[in-house]
């Protein structure tokens, strides 16, 4: 799967790369003709299949002619724009709807059998049984004493790491709940791990910091409108990306963008919080995005270069998100009116990233930036908390910190300010430019001081390379005290010790897949009887 999951991501690059190689072999000198390109765009539209998927054919199209062009903003002589909102599909979504008449528990075991598995079922009478009795608990809760009519599902199965679920939802009149059941290979068959009933739920499980889904579409559209009718506040672009077609929901999120600039007023300004040594940071106050360019220097104690913090965003593009790895989604050569920007930012930026930005035309014109999801700094999120919302962070950023871990990453900068909390309380990271493998860090014992003169002395006494890493050090430089810091050593003590560092880099020398699940504990169900433990992996 991790295999497949790295040959996917390349593949849109190399099926672009292809054709613009074969174009170019065709058209000669006239590969630069604007005019001939606006003849094609004009053939090609007719010749697309409305039976497939347009909207993505269309941005195909528009990946070669920006590669071609490097095309700054748009240019509507040789793309196809927006159309003022996403196109209707050309074809329903792949939906298998079962009545339920016959029973619930009927109407859940054939659900559960329409994936098609190719290994047996562990105990499919058991878990049909545990499915229906937290249906019926949600059902109960979210609609009282009305019953479910039908259950629409999602044909294709959706996979990712270890896991498969199967997307659905109840339907009774107008009444929809979303139902999304997640199963484990056990043993060499399949199990129920965890049934998932509500919104929050599944978009956790569709969440922007999680890898691509792998999922046999052949109209991806209406699987997105589908997802939409049970996540109706998760974006467009955001629902594509994590199917996997993270091309096209650049070109959602791109067209959302613009849609929200025509219809708002307020300008860019600098984001809130500690201002980033590598990255300036904007945003839009209105809109739920932050926009991020490499400055063109970087401050002391950073030794990092260009390249170097470009290859830290590739690696995480192409790295296992755990949940907990913001998706940054690069563009290049974009362009907006210059009025939109605050003075103070446009100040910024002429003076910290000039290489990547520059005004012409009454437009500020972006070489290069990335774009993210907006998410609270932990350290300001922790400054406004209640007491007991305060202390959930923190224990979450240590799980989030050996989340990153079982997927062999060390976050290198721990700061507060480098983490965020999402709108679902989850803490995330978003400061990539210290992030390196585990394997590549030498996670070291303090040396005890020799003397007192070691012990009172304000530089080490001892050899540090430059991979070395002391975990004991970094309860100092956290930025927690009181009851925070108490409550973090007494869960995540282990992360100050280089002995769980050590453990955890030869568990990845062993070539162990550990398991992260996108949902809490207490909502998986186990594989023995009812309220027994569950399985370790």
């Amino acid at each position: 799967m991790q295999a497949d999951a790295l040959e996917r991501l390349d593949l849109y690059h190399r099926g672009v790369t292809e054709a613009q190689r074969t174009l170019s072999g065709l058209l000669g000198e006239q590969m630069q003709e604007r005019r001939l390109w606006s003849e094609i765009r004009t053939a090609y539209g007719g010749a697309v299949d409305p039976a497939d998927d347009e909207a993505l054919a269309r941005t195909f199209f528009n990946s070669i002619t920006r590669r071609v062009f490097a095309t700054v903003g748009v240019d509507p002589e040789i793309e196809f724009l927006d159309t003022g909102g996403s196109e209707p599909p050309a074809s329903p979504a792949p939906v298998e709807s079962i009545a339920c008449g016959g029973g619930l528990e009927a109407a859940l075991r054939s659900l559960l059998v329409a994936g098609g598995w190719q290994v047996p079922w562990e105990d499919l009478g058991r878990d049909t049984r545990w499915v229906e009795a937290r249906v019926r608990d949600r059902v109960a809760e979210a609609w009282g004493g009305e019953a479910p009519a039908a259950i629409d599902l999602l044909a294709p199965v959706f996979f990712r790491r270890k896991g498969a679920y199967q997307v659905a939802r109840l339907r009774s009149g107008d009444l929809v709940l979303p139902l999304v059941i997640a199963l484990l290979n056990h043993r060499g068959r399949v199990a129920v791990d965890a049934v998932l009933m509500t919104e929050e739920e599944v978009s956790i499980v569709f969440s922007f910091t999680r890898s691509y889904f792998h999922a046999d579409l052949d109209e991806p559209h209406g699987a997105v409108a589908f997802l939409q009718s049970i996540l109706p506040r998760k974006p467009v672009a955001e629902l594509y990306i994590a199917l996997g077609y993270n091309k096209h929901g650049k070109t959602e999120l791109y067209r959302q963008l613009r849609r929200h600039l025509d219809a708002s007023q307020d300008r860019f300004e600098i984001a809130p919080g500690d201002r980033g040594m590598v990255m300036l940071v904007f945003t839009l106050p209105s809109y739920d995005l932050v926009f991020k360019v490499i400055r063109d220097r970087f401050a002391p104690p950073k030794t990092a270069t260009r390249a170097e913090v470009v290859a830290k965003y590739q690696l995480v593009f192409r790295h296992d998100r755990a949940g907990r790895l913001v998706d940054a989604q690069e563009f290049e050569h974009l362009a907006f009116a210059a009025e939109r920007f605050s003075d103070g930012l446009l100040q910024e930026l002429m003076a910290s990233a000039a290489r990547s930005v520059r005004i012409e035309g009454g437009q500020v014109v972006i070489r290069h930036l990335y774009v993210e999801r907006r998410v609270v700094p932990l350290n300001l999120f922790l400054r406004e908390a209640d007491p007991a919302a305060a202390q959930e962070a923190v224990l979450d950023y240590g799980q989030t910190i050996k989340d990153l871990a079982a997927t062999n990453i060390f976050p290198g900068d721990l700061l507060l300010k480098n983490f965020g909390v999402t709108r679902h309380g989850r803490v995330i990271f978003y400061d990539y430019d210290e992030l390196c493998l585990l394997g590549d860090c030498n996670f070291r014992d303090l040396p005890a001081p020799r003397d007192l003169d070691d012990e009172m002395s304000a530089e080490p006494w001892f050899y540090v390379g430059g991979a070395d890493v002391f975990p004991e050090e970094f309860a100092r430089f956290l930025g927690l005290e009181g009851e925070l810091r108490s409550a973090f050593v007494a869960a995540h003590g282990d992360l100050l010790t280089a002995a769980w560092w050590r453990r955890m880099q030869a568990r990845h020398r062993a070539g162990e897949v550990i398991d992260i699940f996108p949902y809490r504990a207490g909502r998986r169900i186990g594989t023995g009887e009812p309220g027994s433990q569950s399985p370790s992996g």
